[in-house]
């Protein structure tokens, strides 16, 4: 590895350990390196001030199962995708690293502008240049032409970093990506997240927190295109071109192990994406998306301690099953808020009282937003305030691009996907 390379890692790690350190012995000398991080006494009371409580906030009513035992999240959040009231939470607003579930908002912030999915890409060798060390690949080659739609399956089955790159330099590059997540990020209320890089690579303040993703994750499932992305379990990806002209493909398998049932994880029932990741820093994090009996849940868990091999998907999942057990039998602790160019048919600035606590500015015209209302435009949908219903199994644009609060999500029935209930 460059010297160059090596010591921006060794500044980057610092940066990063620094933020997560722990007293390694207390005054007596006896030994805490076991101990767990704190969450910081003050957090955003975006969605609600018991969002901004340190700790876990539910409240019970007659009838409610209790929470699942043995959560060791340092982070999650349980809410309905439809109505974005918060079920249940636990340090939400803690900003931890993202790892690659950073990746939904560079896909609901660039997605809208490369259309169609059928555009062709010549891959340049630098656009993998950036491309951080020991990432993960799909296995794009410079000199080889890919589809949008071959990229986007490369970022949300494989996760790859190298698909991420390729898509930011038909965006205009990382900084204006970068700068376009962070105008969108912005728009979406997201106030806990600060982007470095688009493909959630660790970088030294880079985070975002489980209320965040989760707000990323139901803007972009707005989309039909990110639904149908995060929903597949596996495809096959162009590779390199032989002697005869002919272009092999191998196959690629979705990283969401709760959607494929890989390396023994049970598959969940009614799930339809959204995106893990992993990383040394933000260990491995995972927000999902699942329906039931008509009920649609968004659960994100950030960095388990557990030592069990795929404690994130367990713990999911068992947030999941209490999440629609306990529907209608408990009090929303807070909400996920809309974004704030968003109509929600209220007539109310519902986003000013997050402005307000977070001591936000007003809304702003970032390009994340000009790329959501093109494609709204092109596509008839897909927007951050253009929001699609269901009826009849057929997906139809609501009037006036009211932001989706009260009608039912409507989810892809892809052949690949796992069956609902």
């Amino acid at each position: 590895m460059p010297a160059l390379k090596k010591t921006a890692l060794m500044v980057a790690s610092t940066a990063l350990l620094s933020t997560f350190a722990v007293t390694p012995a207390s005054a007596d000398g006896k030994d805490t390196s076991d101990e767990q991080p704190k969450p910081p006494a003050v957090m955003s009371q975006v969605g609600g001030e018991l969002l901004g409580r340190a700790g876990t906030q539910v409240k019970l009513g007659p009838g409610a199962p209790v929470l699942p035992k043995g959560l060791t999240g340092r982070s999650w959040i349980v809410a309905d995708a439809e109505n974005g009231e918060v079920l249940a939470a636990h340090n939400a607003h803690w900003r931890l690293p993202p790892a690659s579930t950073l990746k939904m908002l560079f896909a609901d912030t660039v997605m809208p502008a490369l259309q169609p999915k059928t555009m062709k890409y010549t891959v340049k060798d630098e656009d993998l240049a950036g491309v951080g060390e020991g990432s993960s690949l799909v296995g794009i080659k410079e000199k080889l032409t890919y589809t949008v739609h071959d990229l986007w399956l490369g970022v949300f089955l494989r996760s790859g970093n190298d698909a991420v790159h390729v898509l930011s330099s038909m965006y205009g590059g990382v900084p204006k990506t970068v700068d376009a997540m962070k105008a969108h990020a912005e728009e979406l209320q997201a106030l806990d997240t600060k982007v470095v890089s688009p493909d959630g690579y660790d970088a030294p303040k880079q985070v975002s927190s489980a209320y965040d993703l989760t707000l990323f994750a139901r803007s972009g499932l707005q989309k039909a295109d990110f639904r149908e992305y995060c929903a597949t379990a596996e495809a096959q990806f162009p590779g390199e071109v032989k002697k005869n002209g002919k272009r092999e493909t191998f196959a690629i398998q979705n990283t969401n192990k709760l959607l494929t049932g890989a390396a023994g994880v049970t598959p969940y029932k009614g799930i339809a994406g959204v995106k893990n990741g992993y990383t040394t820093h933000a260990g491995n994090t995972f927000t999902g998306v699942a329906e039931r009996n008509g009920k649609v849940l968004l659960v994100t868990v950030m960095n388990p301690s557990s030592e069990k091999a795929h404690a994130v998907y367990e713990e999911a999942a068992d947030l999941l099953d209490w999440g629609f057990a306990a529907s209608g039998k408990i009090t929303p602790v807070g909400e996920l808020v809309p974004p704030k160019s968003a109509d929600t048919g209220s007539g109310t600035g519902k986003g000013s009282a997050a402005e307000q606590a977070e001591g936000g500015s007003a809304g702003q015209n970032g390009p994340a937003r000009d790329a959501s209302k093109t494609a709204a435009a092109e596509q008839g949908g897909g927007g951050a305030g253009v929001a699609l219903g269901i009826t009849g199994g057929v997906l139809v644009l609501l009037a006036g691009g009211v932001f989706l609060v009260n009608r039912r999500w409507p989810l892809p029935d892809l052949m690949h996907r796992r069956p609902r209930d």
